[in-house]
């Protein structure tokens, strides 16, 4: 910020030598130590804000990716409900347990007609005896 060489403060120092009493020179040096720890504390602040700033906007932008990658995946593999592994599990396990075997094809709605049929069957058959 200060471009001050090595050369430029011990011509400032000379010239607060001269310039400041020597009973006043520990009071001024404290003073300028002060200020100086409260620059050096202010431009901190600011750098970690600055820092913190940066951070959030970045992670808005990763947030917006992700959010853009998953629109994308969504559509090209198009989720929205042609795809269900659990309503194909609860199809499969309730074939093994009824023993029939359930293709990857068929509706719930031709398991429902099936057994519709096999109750109509059956009530036939109670019907003609």
């Amino acid at each position: 910020m200060f471009d001050l060489e090595p050369g430029k403060l011990i011509v400032i120092a000379i010239v607060a030598l001269i310039a400041i009493p020597s009973k006043d020179l520990p009071r001024v040096l404290r003073s300028l130590g002060q200020f100086t720890a409260k620059m050096r504390r202010m431009a901190a602040e600011f750098q970690g804000q600055f820092m913190e700033a940066m951070r959030e906007a970045e992670l808005e932008d990763l947030r917006k990716g992700v959010s853009e990658m998953r629109d994308a995946v969504k559509e090209s593999v198009k989720l929205d409900g042609a795809f269900d592994p659990m309503a194909e599990a609860r199809k499969q396990i309730t074939g093994a347990i009824k023993g029939e075997s359930l293709s990857r094809t068929e509706a719930p709605q031709d398991e429902g007609s099936r057994i519709s049929e096999g109750e109509q069957a059956d009530s036939s058959k109670k019907a003609a005896t």
